[in-house]
């Protein structure tokens, strides 16, 4: 399931970029907004039409994602074969769905409610992003199978990358045709989940929150909230006849179309966890700014200050929730509670903002559409009222227990920087640009204690031979924010800057 989920984050990574634009777009169709004669309404339709079919092919994109990131070797090559792969699946499907009559009609002339859809000009079973996780996960199997098999003779310019898409083609035509008779059954089960979690009314959300929260140290969180926002399970509905499945693609819908409902689907109840970023941990950071030392108060909040804003902004909350993680896992479970219970109080108040992320993407989704289809001035206020639950339960949870929350250090195992410090550290750093890399390698315990090297939103997530020789305050040193052990993997926690530290990182192994 880790190799699983650092695969799948790959194809992730990208949906924000692509949320964003989106929403941009939606800005500028809006026709309360924008005259739609004006150039820039124009600006926003062409947008629009350039990456909403993104969203309408995330299969593909997670094909490649997936298998591109299971693969041991030949990376470029297995992501060429996962192209190759989907749309050979989808010819192969249209085939027999054609030789068994099993083509759906339309329904008001779409397919959807009929289990079918049209992909690149095929009309397929519709298994939404499943079918390029399926796909991606058996090609990449497949591939670290017989991309090493070495062919005699004549035969050996059919080896490797070409042996993989040989060998997946007999696997393709199955699935093709097994996913006609079996998908079908799948497609209840979803819709059955999808009952489960509104039937459940708040106590869905409520678990639906606290684990999503909770399991952020383990690197299983996506597991919790990506079905919600990109698949079936989140909800689908119909807009100027397509289909749009997960929480995200529905709101991105209503920003084109805000008249669609007096009330914002209720899909997006599953989308307020991003009020923890920006209220939440800033009561949490307050808490622990005035519960550190007295000498130390200028040097917490010199760490507190960087990571908070951080979590404001873009929603990425590790740097901060690491400060406490590790010192107490009784505040990580009031944490995950504490979302749990807001996101619960916006199911109550049916308050449906798109509230995923931080207070960028807060600002770009939400405001363009009317307070009454989202009913955002409420979330502020519930956004609150969590800022004052967190700041006083982890100040008094911190004082009665005595934790050694940022500034209640009693020695420097944990450096705290000032800004001249980082600014040094900062000026080192672009002087030597190998240096971060070459400690990164030592603390994980050299280049022959790798095996593979990838990285998620904030983590450098790197599989290791031996676990032993991993050298944690080495690799803290480094600028990361925490060290996580899971199986054979090792995750450093380095915040928003994890791309660059992976660019060195992948540098220095090429080149020694």
């Amino acid at each position: 399931m880790q190799k699983f989920s650092r695969a799948m984050i790959g194809a992730v990574l990208f949906l924000p970029v692509i949320g964003l634009i989106l929403a941009l777009s939606s800005i500028l169709t809006n026709p309360t907004l924008i005259s739609e004669t004006s150039f820039l309404h124009q600006l926003g339709q062409l947008l629009g039409d350039t990456f909403w079919p993104l969203f309408g092919n995330l299969g593909l994109l997670f094909c490649v994602g997936i298998s591109y990131g299971l693969a041991k070797d030949k990376k470029t090559e297995v992501a060429l074969v996962s192209v190759m792969c989907f749309i050979m699946f989808l010819g192969a499907n249209h085939s027999w769905l054609e030789y068994t009559h099993g083509i759906a009609n339309k329904i008001n002339g779409e397919y959807y409610g009929t289990g079918q859809t049209q992909i690149l000009g095929f009309v397929v079973v519709d298994m939404g992003i499943f079918l390029g996780i399926i796909l991606g996960c058996t090609i990449a199997w497949v591939h670290n199978k017989v991309s090493q098999i070495e062919l005699p003779g004549a035969l050996s310019m059919y080896g490797g990358a070409k042996l993989t898409l040989i060998a997946m083609t007999p696997v393709v035509i199955i699935y093709a045709m097994a996913f006609t008779w079996f998908w079908p059954f799948m497609t209840h089960g979803i819709a059955a989940l999808t009952g489960f979690m509104k039937n459940a009314g708040v106590a869905g959300v409520f678990v639906y929150g606290f684990f999503e929260k909770f399991l952020i140290p383990t690197g299983l969180h996506h597991f919790v909230w990506s079905p919600f926002q990109l698949t079936q399970i989140g909800g689908s509905l119909t807009v100027d006849g397509q289909t749009v499945s997960g929480t995200q693609a529905i709101f991105l819908a209503y920003m084109r179309h805000p008249d669609l409902t007096p009330v914002m689907n209720d899909a997006l109840r599953f989308s307020q966890q991003g009020m923890t970023t920006i209220f939440g941990l800033s009561g949490a950071a307050l808490a622990f700014y005035h519960t550190a030392k007295p000498e130390k108060k200028m040097l917490a909040k010199a760490v507190l200050l960087p990571a908070i804003i951080t979590s404001i902004l873009t929603g990425i909350t590790e740097p901060i929730e690491f400060t406490f993680l590790f010192i107490s896992p009784l505040l990580w479970v009031i944490h995950a509670t504490l979302t749990a219970a807001s996101q619960a109080i916006c199911d109550l108040l049916q308050v449906r903002p798109w509230g995923a992320s931080g207070l960028i993407e807060f600002l770009a989704y939400n405001l363009p559409l009317p307070v009454s289809l989202t009913r955002w001035p409420l979330y502020i206020v519930i956004g609150i009222g969590q800022f004052v639950a967190y700041y006083v339960i982890f100040r008094t949870v911190v004082v009665k227990l005595k934790l050694k929350t940022p500034g209640r250090e009693d020695d420097d195992d944990v450096k705290l920087y000032n800004k001249k410090d980082y600014q040094e550290k900062v000026q080192q750093e672009k002087r030597n640009t190998g240096s971060q890399a070459d400690e990164i390698i030592k603390g994980l315990g050299g280049k022959h204690n790798i095996i593979s090297v990838d990285n998620c939103f904030t983590r450098l997530r790197v599989a290791i031979h031996d676990l032993t020789i991993v050298d944690d305050a080495a690799l803290k040193a480094t600028g990361a924010n925490g060290v996580v052990r899971n199986s054979n993997e090792v995750q450093v926690i380095y915040g928003v800057k994890v791309g660059q530290v992976r660019s060195k990182v992948d540098t220095w192994l090429a080149n020694n």
